[in-house]
């Protein structure tokens, strides 16, 4: 249960709260958005923010894994991206092997699963090889599954689903009656999660209100917190406010409480 301690003070208060550990998120997904803006306010080059925000993804990733959390998904480059400016791109393309170079001992220690989706084959060749490695080098870990959105879209996805299911009626293996709402999503890129495939929150920093093309089919019934605050910024604090809003929420599916 949730309780609030508040501090004596003589007019506002300050108020710490208690996440509950038996209602926590098991899938959380990030549409961390910011990075560019929050170099820009410093004055900085856009690509200093996107340098900040790995940061911010190791220290997310481990609040999460500490809190209980079993799978987290971070949109992390979109099929829409490749419009951005080529030096920021090319940027983007070389920050997974930072990222992995870096931090991935203690992803290793922490028992963390690194997972992919999106159109893989089109990224950089180097790109692809040292994502690929990630995936390898973890795919024994048991612990919290981290998936990386790269060069992903959607809607592209669902078309790809769509077009595996109609080749499949056309070979005989299936009939259209059969296609339903569990066959569906075993075609999409998001099926090696099994039961977690569909987030039960997904955050979006920034300010931006808006899917942006992430995940469309399997946030149908996800809680959505929205936050002002730009990606680099994002604290483990800010992930217990977000946790807290949805324990505060009541998830109906469409029925009634």
């Amino acid at each position: 249960m949730l309780f609030w301690k508040k501090k004596s003070k003589p007019q506002e208060t300050t108020e710490s709260v208690s996440i509950d550990r038996e209602n926590i998120p098991q899938h959380i997904a990030v549409i961390m958005d910011g990075n560019g803006r929050w170099a820009k306010k410093r004055n900085l080059p856009r690509i200093a923010g996107h340098k900040e925000g790995m940061s911010t993804v190791k220290r997310i990733a481990i609040a999460a894994d500490e809190l209980g959390v079993k799978a987290m998904t971070l949109y992390a480059f979109s099929t829409e991206n490749w419009k951005r400016p080529t030096e920021e791109v090319s940027f983007l393309m070389k920050l997974p092997g930072d990222f992995f170079g870096t931090f991935m001992p203690e992803l290793q220690e922490r028992n963390m699963k690194i997972q992919l989706i999106g159109f893989i084959d089109e990224l950089p060749e180097s790109t692809k090889q040292v994502v690929l490695k990630a995936v390898e080098d973890t795919k024994d870990n048991t612990g919290m599954v981290l998936t990386f959105a790269l060069n992903y879209g959607s809607r592209a996805e669902i078309i790809e689903a769509t077009k595996a299911l109609a080749n499949e009626v056309k070979s005989g293996e299936i009939s259209v009656e059969d296609i339903n709402d569990e066959v569906f999503a075993s075609k999409l890129q998001t099926s090696f999660l099994g039961n977690l495939q569909d987030p039960d929150l997904m955050i979006r920093t920034s300010g931006e209100v808006r899917l942006s093309n992430f995940l469309l089919w399997q946030l149908a019934y996800s809680e959505y917190y929205f936050t002002d605050i730009f990606w680099p910024d994002f604290s483990e604090e800010d992930l217990h406010k977000a946790i807290l809003t949805y324990q505060g929420r009541h998830r109906r599916y469409g029925g009634l409480a």
